[in-house]
């Protein structure tokens, strides 16, 4: 078409000049980023695993080995022929079930709890929680190695946030004791880059002592710490007291999917009215719901699987250390194993993944301190020689310390 005779523009577009940027220059600035992770050495990539992986797991979070076990699968299924593939909308509208009140109801009673609330993720379960008990004037004291949930709840709050050096009890009881409204301090029961337990009865007693609420994230404890895996609440004789709300994941120990705030009855009620994302998010699948019971009710009739896992942390941390390598000493199922390098940390992983074996690896920004470590998982399923193969493969592959 001649230029003469093209059509017009219309009237609320600019025609196009020399000068102005070239056509998808919008996202050009992605480039400079991936060099940036790329010399830095943080490259991420998806990497799906087939369902039948060869790999001998230490990566995942499956604490009790329940993912695949039989009546947890089998529940799930058969949750999904009854109750349909999906929610079909919020808790509010038509997402809540039968099942997900017999869950909420069983996951209470289970770790001490007065209620219970279950939610899409742990993830939603953390910024339900901080965004709902806090308002703009309430102070929030957050441990410097809170999980990024944590970290994403305070900011969305609009509370001042002020970070406590990690596991630091007397600095909390400092932050405090500046602030006259109401305060609620947040933290990890376990943490999941190390795998170190919070300081959890003298953190209550400085919320106490200045009338402070304490939200504990209990995602690394339930299932492993506590008479039974009842968690780090139950094991601290903190589980139901009035000022104290913990979240979970029903994603590691009880092998499924979602999450779960429990507490006080009227703080359940409170976040079930105000939570956003209680509120505006699609109820949890039906399956995840069922799979998690059928984990809770095996956890309550097998509590030597919780012994287990952490007889396995500490048989992989000695070992480990005794083999030259630096780890941190376990406090529940996450066996810590530091890097020379982000390079290096990532090299390891993957030569530990030719020679078989999954391994977490932990890098900057996902690292607070900024040291790069491998994460381990010690699971209850894994057998004396599973073990040594993944000791004896972690050990030959390390690279050099110096």
């Amino acid at each position: 078409m001649p230029q003469d005779s093209a059509p017009p523009l219309p009237r609320d577009t600019a025609p196009p000049t020399a000068a102005g940027p070239a056509p998808g220059s919008a996202f050009d600035w992605l480039d400079t980023a991936r060099s940036e992770r790329q010399r830095a050495g943080l490259v991420r990539a998806l990497r799906p695993r087939p369902a039948d992986c060869p790999l001998l797991d230490l990566a995942g979070n499956d604490y009790l080995g329940l993912s695949r076990h039989p009546e947890v699968t089998h529940a799930a299924a058969e949750a999904a022929q009854l109750w349909g593939a999906g929610a079909t909308g919020s808790r509010l509208v038509s997402g809540s079930t039968e099942l997900h009140a017999r869950l909420e109801a069983e996951l209470a009673a289970f770790c001490g709890f007065e209620a219970a609330l279950v939610l899409s993720s742990g993830y939603a379960a953390n910024l339900a929680v901080a965004t709902a008990l806090t308002a703009p004037g309430t102070l929030v004291v957050s441990d410097a190695g809170n999980h990024a949930s944590l970290i994403d709840g305070c900011r969305l709050s609009r509370a001042r946030t002020e970070v406590a050096p990690h596991a630091d009890p007397e600095a909390v009881r400092g932050a405090l004791a500046g602030h006259s409204g109401r305060a609620l301090v947040v933290t990890d029961s376990v943490f999941s880059v190390d795998g170190d337990a919070a300081p959890l009865p003298a953190l209550a007693a400085a919320c106490r002592a200045h009338g402070a609420a304490l939200l504990v994230d209990d995602a690394h404890g339930l299932g492993v710490l506590g008479d039974g895996g009842r968690g780090a609440l139950a094991a601290a004789g903190l589980a139901g007291d009035a000022d104290v709300v913990a979240t979970v994941t029903l994603s590691k120990s009880l092998g499924s999917q979602g999450g779960a705030v429990l507490g006080p009855a009227r703080v359940i009620e409170h976040l079930v009215n105000t939570a956003r994302t209680f509120i505006f998010d699609t109820g949890l699948a039906p399956a995840a719901a069922g799979g998690a019971l059928a984990a809770l009710r095996l956890i309550g009739r097998e509590p030597e699987r919780a012994a287990r896992a952490g007889e396995v942390a500490r048989e992989l941390h000695h070992r480990l250390t005794e083999a030259g390598l630096t780890a941190v000493r376990p406090d529940a199922a996450v066996v810590s194993v530091r890097a020379p390098s982000p390079e290096a940390a990532v090299r390891w992983a993957a030569d530990c993944r030719t020679a078989g074996l999954a391994v977490g690896c932990f890098r900057p920004p996902s690292v607070p301190d900024g040291i790069s470590r491998l994460r381990l998982t010690a699971r209850a399923d894994l057998t004396g020689d599973q073990l040594d193969r993944a000791v004896g493969t972690i050990v030959a592959t390390a690279p050099p310390m110096s």
